[in-house]
This record gives structure tokens, sequence and C-alpha cells, in this order.
């Protein structure tokens, strides 16, 4: 990778995550030789110093991520219906979410993805987008959560929140949990 695309990807990293987490192999210089990394029992140290560190800062970004998960949900919903719906969503939606990016944030081996960040970017209007989750090193995507616009027949229109992820293609819905808005017809998203 050429340096000062590394050096923006370190910079945005770190800006994503609140400086909580500087990825360490894009700010290592490759042409630096590995017989530093390679000698005796500093190699144990660095490697159990960095599994911590990756392990604390996963459990510190989840607290910093359902922050973030409530500012992007409360943005794509608008002023007017996070009035009605907020607390709603806070005390219902909110935990389901974190408990699904709990699952999701780990790898095969039930390891933390060191490199992730979510998306902020919401879909307005009539759009069913929130955030994505991106796992940063492998520029792809891990998880999509939307939340769509139902209208039940009889019942009124609903907020059907759930999420899709890479492992079929992001192409089944997992559910989350519905919110009640009302019989008239929501305002649209961002509103």
């Amino acid at each position: 990778m050429k340096q000062w695309m590394r050096k923006i990807a370190v910079i945005l990293i770190t800006i994503m995550t609140l400086g909580m987490y500087v990825p360490a192999s894009l700010t290592a210089d490759p042409e630096e030789p590995k017989q530093r990394y390679d000698s005796g029992s500093n190699v144990n140290e660095a490697t159990s110093t960095t599994v911590l560190e990756q392990s604390t800062n996963v459990a510190l970004t989840m607290e910093q991520l359902s922050h973030k998960i409530k500012a992007q949900t409360e943005l794509k919903m608008g002023p007017r219906i996070t009035r009605r719906v907020g607390d709603e969503f806070t005390s219902v939606i909110l935990p389901n979410i974190e408990a699904v990016m709990q699952t999701i944030l780990l790898d095969e081996n039930n390891q933390p993805i060191p490199y992730y960040t979510i998306t902020e970017d919401p879909a307005d209007g009539y759009g069913e987008r929130i955030f994505n989750i991106l796992d940063v090193k492998n520029q792809q995507y891990v998880a999509k959560f939307h939340v769509r616009r139902d209208h039940r027949p009889l019942e009124g229109h609903w907020f059907n929140f759930h999420y899709h992820i890479k492992d079929d293609n992001f192409e089944k819905h997992y559910d989350i949990g519905d919110i009640y808005w009302d019989k008239n017809t929501p305002p649209k998203w961002m509103a």
C-alpha cells in the first residue's frame, strides 16, 4: 500500500474510533527489518500486549458503538419520529441491536474483528439503510442494519428493524424488533 494511503487510512480509523484504536499494522513501516520483532522474549510480551489492547479496545468501543448506533438511528428517524418512538427504541430495539453487534463482531474463531467501523450515511426519504458495519482491513461489509416501514392492514404502520449479514450475501432478513407508529402514515425518514 502506498505510504500516503496508509497515513490517510490510519487517520480515518483513528478519527472514527475517537482515538481509542490506532491500527498498528497500518502504522508499521513495511521497509523496516523484521528482525526487530523476531528477537527473544520481546515477541511474547509484544504479542500478549497487542492481544490485550485489542480485546480492551473492542470492549471499550462497544459502548462507543452503542452511542453511535443510537445517534445514527435518531438521525435516520428524524426529530418528528424520534419524539414519538424514541423511548421505545431505546428500551426495546437498541439492546437487541447491541446483542446482535456482539455476535457479528466476532470472526470464525470467536476472536474480535479489530478493524471495523460504522458507516455514517443513513438513507433518507423511503430508504431502509440505518448503517453498515465495514471490515476496514478487508474492505468488505460485515452487516447491514435497516429499518423498513410496514403497513399492516387493519393494524396501522410499523417500523421493522432488521439486519442482513455477508454470510448469505445480505439476502435474508434477521428481525431485531418492531415499533408501532399509528394508523396514519409516518413522515419520510430524516424529516
